[in-house]
């Protein structure tokens, strides 16, 4: 068996926000036992089953965000509603965690609403080390989910004033998503600023 490498690990968390998994861990040679006695000791803390949490890192606002991208695996992504609140381009607060997964992911989880839309690498960034839609394809993302339209239009009009987005990203996001968000679009522009 290795000796486990802490160093290692804190890499890997470190570019998650300071979480981790025990199959990430594992990875780098920490048992499930090593594990457990690193958090028994106070190093690491159990924020989930089989999610952890450097006991020295800071934690983030997002912990309930980080532990459902942790547990849909490394290729999921914040989206729709969750992004939404993540911008703070909302005041609803989903019921559940949305997350885009790869068409492979078959099991659903408790509290997590799984979106098997495809992704390019331009449509993913990151926000406190937190995977996550950009705002251009999260305004399409819930247009297309039926987000009402008014909700929709406040966000285009948040992320234009915060200066997180562009007419002309939200018009390449309609290229391909189409569909209501091209509608809502055209209203809102037509309306000019909410």
């Amino acid at each position: 068996m290795n000796k486990p490498d802490y160093n290692q690990l804190y890499q890997i968390a470190e570019d998650q926000g300071g979480y981790f998994t025990s199959a990430q861990a594992g990875d780098v040679g920490y048992s499930w036992e090593r594990l457990s006695n690193t958090v028994k000791v106070g190093r690491f803390e159990r924020v989930y089953r089989g999610v952890y949490r450097l006991a020295n890192y800071p934690g983030s606002r997002f912990e309930d965000l980080f532990i459902a991208w942790l547990r849909t695996g490394p290729n999921s992504v914040i989206s729709h509603e969750s992004a939404l609140s993540v911008y703070d381009l909302s005041d609803i607060l989903p019921h559940e965690i949305h997350v885009i997964v790869p068409r492979t992911a078959s099991r659903r989880r408790k509290g997590i609403r799984q979106h098997t839309n495809q992704l390019e690498v331009k449509d993913i960034t990151t926000r406190e080390g937190l995977p996550i839609t950009t705002v251009a394809r999260t305004l399409a993302d819930v247009s297309a989910t039926g987000l009402a339209k008014e909700q929709v239009k406040l966000a285009i009009n948040e992320g234009i004033s915060n200066g997180m987005v562009t007419m002309e990203m939200l018009w390449a996001q309609t290229e391909k998503r189409g569909g209501r968000f091209k509608k809502i679009l055209t209203e809102y522009q037509k309306e000019g600023d909410l």
